[in-house]
């Protein structure tokens, strides 16, 4: 389905539709390069292992430093994005992880490059909550969350450019050369320069803004925090660390190019289906069914004894799993009124990020108490249940409200 065909789908009502479709690609990229940086941390790792002989516990460490500095970033710029506007924020995200992966190119060594990365992961953990609030800035009602959901679909897209990238031109530039090739992305920050205004309205003063933080802080919103905790904690537990585990017993397709390229693939219909029910029913509901459709491919993962029952459970999780996310994604945004709306956007992603440290450590600590793979699956399946009851409390969206 070409970009084109989207826009004619969603039937856009915007006075100028040429405009709005070109911003939203334009937001949709600087989402694909977050995405390109992310997708390439996990095939520069291994180079970078043999390379300075890492023991596993390092190698570990430079996802974990990454993740951290996202979590700083989804707090600082989330802020950021409603006191200075959404596009300059968007552009120092951009810049930030760009120049730094320039910078991290000429790491020295391994502790070098941890300091690096982390400045690269607040970047990256940045850039999303912002694009994401840019978007819900520019569309109401259900067009919000399926546009929403449509951009996050840009991830996937991202995603298969870092592993083609990876074949291509590991082998010849190594992991010095790929990072030099993501540091280009810094050349689109004057796209969005050009191309994209600021739609938000700033605070007056930021005390206006703290007021005004204060205030919407609701309740539900620890209900919301639990949601994204567990979408995040059952996408990096079971994608980073498992696949590992089952290449061990034997299961070696996993490791293959082909397989990564089947799940991601998987994605897309995932995102587009994810969307079309956003037009039919509330957003909520659609992130609880796909956890819960998440869930079935969890236990569909634990139960696999071939390659053939392995691509088809992944792809499962895929289609739903990143589904999930689309429809969080496109969830919180609309749930906050403009003024604070990239502030809690990116706490929200901030503690998912949490999930995402969490994860992968607690099936490592699994896994070395010889916990059956089975039993594993099953914890997962129970947190995608609590995700997806969680979501339900929350309210609707701020449509009403003044913005």
């Amino acid at each position: 389905m070409t970009f084109i065909n989207l826009r004619r789908y969603f039937k856009l009502e915007n006075t100028n539709q040429k405009s709005t479709s070109f911003t939203f690609l334009v937001i949709g990229t600087a989402w694909m390069f977050d995405a390109m940086d992310v997708g390439l941390l996990s095939f520069i790792m291994s180079i970078v292992h043999k390379e300075w002989m890492l023991t596993n516990s390092q190698t570990g460490l430079i996802s974990s430093i990454s993740t951290v500095g996202m979590i700083c970033g989804g707090f600082y710029f989330g802020s950021l994005a409603d006191r200075i506007g959404r596009k300059n924020t968007l552009i120092i995200t951009l810049l930030t992880f760009s120049i730094g992966n320039l910078v991290l190119a000429a790491a020295p060594g391994f502790y070098t490059f941890l300091a690096i990365r982390f400045i690269v992961g607040m970047g990256l953990g940045g850039e999303l909550p912002v694009a994401a609030t840019y978007v819900a800035d520019m569309y109401r009602g259900p067009k919000r969350s399926q546009m929403l959901i449509l951009a996050d679909s840009f991830w996937a897209v991202g995603w298969l450019v870092a592993s083609f990238l990876s074949v291509l031109f590991a082998p010849v530039l190594g992991w010095r050369g790929l990072l030099i090739l993501t540091a280009l992305a810094g050349f689109f920050a004057l796209v969005l320069r050009r191309h994209i205004h600021e739609i938000h309205t700033l605070p007056k003063q930021t005390s206006e803004w703290r007021a005004t933080l204060k205030s919407e802080f609701r309740p539900w919103t620890l209900t919301l925090w639990v949601a994204w905790f567990m979408v995040m904690f059952s996408y990096y537990g079971m994608f980073m660390w498992l696949p590992s585990i089952l290449i061990d017993k034997g299961y070696g397709v996993v490791s293959s190019f082909g397989y990564t390229t089947i799940i991601v693939v998987a994605q897309l219909p995932g995102y587009f289906c994810a969307a079309w029910l956003a037009r039919r029913m509330k957003v909520k509901y659609v992130f609880s069914i796909y956890m819960l459709g998440t869930a079935l491919g969890a236990i569909m993962f634990g139960q696999s004894t071939t390659a053939v029952m392995i691509v088809i459970a992944g792809c499962v999780l895929s289609f739903f799993n990143l589904g999930a996310y689309g429809a969080i994604i496109a969830l919180t945004p609309d749930l906050y009124e403009s003024k604070i709306r990239g502030t809690m956007t990116g706490i929200a992603q901030g503690i998912g990020r949490i999930g995402a440290i969490v994860g992968p450590l607690l099936v490592g600590i699994l896994m070395d108490h010889q916990t059956s793979v089975n039993l594993v699956f099953i914890i997962f399946m129970i947190s995608l249940v609590i995700g997806s009851i969680a979501v339900l409390t929350l309210p609707a969206s701020q449509d009403n409200q003044k913005e």
